[in-house]
């Protein structure tokens, strides 16, 4: 893997950009210290919609009252 110094990356970082995209990463060294590893990012995957479950499950209907009695309780209060 090639490792460049900071200024040589500043100078040519599009190119080197480029190459790290078409597979071949590299280091950046400060110093002679490597500081930073530059990797293609892999490819996105599509993210998922909401619904994307539709049809497969079912909501009761008292749903937002469900437990209301025992939550009530633990306040305090009575339903």
């Amino acid at each position: 893997m090639r490792t460049v110094n900071m200024h040589e990356a500043k100078t040519h970082l599009s190119q080197l950009v480029e190459k790290a995209a078409g597979g071949e990463p590299f280091v950046i060294a400060k110093a002679g210290r490597p500081m930073v590893k530059v990797i293609p990012l892999e490819e996105m995957s599509t993210p998922q919609r909401l619904g994307f479950m539709a049809g497969q499950i079912r909501v009761p209907e008292d749903f937002d009252r469900m437990g209301e009695d025992t939550i009530l309780a633990m306040f305090g209060e009575q339903a």
